[in-house]
């Protein structure tokens, strides 16, 4: 897929926040677009997406400057009071474009000297390693959480193609684990997976976050159904994995591997 990346001046790069973000003071995108074209995405029924006559996943707008307006941003900020970040709300601060522009991490370096009261890194891409050595500087005030909906590959594949592979987030998950920083895995939302999955994650950390259409898209789960997403499990025999009970019963399969206070659901999973 060929993809277009811009380059633009952000007005602004810390937006008040509010929702399902409640408990957050801020989101701070590094990015407009996300080239991992999750077909389940709420962002792609968001006016980001929506008024932007390109296809969700064809483009990727780079924050030029968005460092030094973070700097400025910051201190403002902090002088009204407590200062909670989500990063990121509608985006993958990780995506491949990253490698390149350095916007996350550019970012990241005002956050160690302009240190908010609680960071919060939502990703689903490997590359979150690399920015280990700035989120040691935040180990008090920071989680990384790491979205792996599912342990089966042929289902990944099918929902989410063009992200990375689940052994490689696993793998990256646990590096972040063995360098002491808090983090969780997020099932979010929750794909089919094997029986052999909760002790797969359990090996690698003691937090994890149940996250499922109707609860996580901002709309009770009507974002979801006009994306067609309850047919793609039509598609492979596995309408039993959609419907707004489904995280009552993954909890019940977490249950084997995991205690209660470990398994988190929705909202309370990404609180500060």
């Amino acid at each position: 897929m060929n993809v277009q990346i811009t380059h633009k001046e952000p007005k602004r790069i810390l937006n008040p926040t509010g929702g399902f973000l409640q408990g957050y003071t801020h989101s701070l995108n590094p990015y407009a677009g996300c080239v991992y074209a999750c077909s389940y995405c709420y962002v792609r029924r968001m006016p980001i997406a929506l008024f932007r006559k390109q296809e969700w996943g064809t483009w990727v707008d780079v924050k030029q400057g968005a460092a030094d307006r973070l700097r400025a941003e910051m201190g403002a900020a902090r002088r009204k009071g407590t200062v909670t970040i989500f990063m990121s709300s509608s985006t993958d601060p990780y995506q491949p474009v990253e490698v390149q522009a350095g916007i996350t991490r550019a970012l990241l370096e005002v956050l160690v000297e302009e240190k908010p009261d609680f960071l919060f890194v939502q990703t689903r891409s490997p590359l979150v390693t690399r920015d280990i050595d700035l989120f040691l500087r935040l180990k008090d005030r920071i989680r990384i959480s790491m979205t792996i909906e599912t342990d089966l590959e042929t289902i990944r594949k099918r929902f989410t193609p063009a992200a990375p592979p689940i052994a490689a987030r696993l793998r990256a998950l646990r590096r972040i684990i063995e360098h002491g920083l808090p983090a969780q895995a997020a099932l979010a939302p929750v794909l089919p997976f094997s029986e052999e999955f909760p002790k797969t994650l359990a090996d690698i950390v003691d937090r994890v976050c149940v996250d499922d259409y109707f609860t996580g898209d901002g709309s009770g789960g009507r974002r979801t159904e006009k994306l067609g997403i309850r047919q793609r499990y039509k598609e492979v025999g596995l309408e039993e994995w959609y419907g707004p009970d489904v995280h009552q019963k993954v909890v019940e399969r977490l249950r084997a591997a995991f205690a209660d206070h470990q398994i988190l659901l929705s909202q309370e999973g990404f609180l500060p």
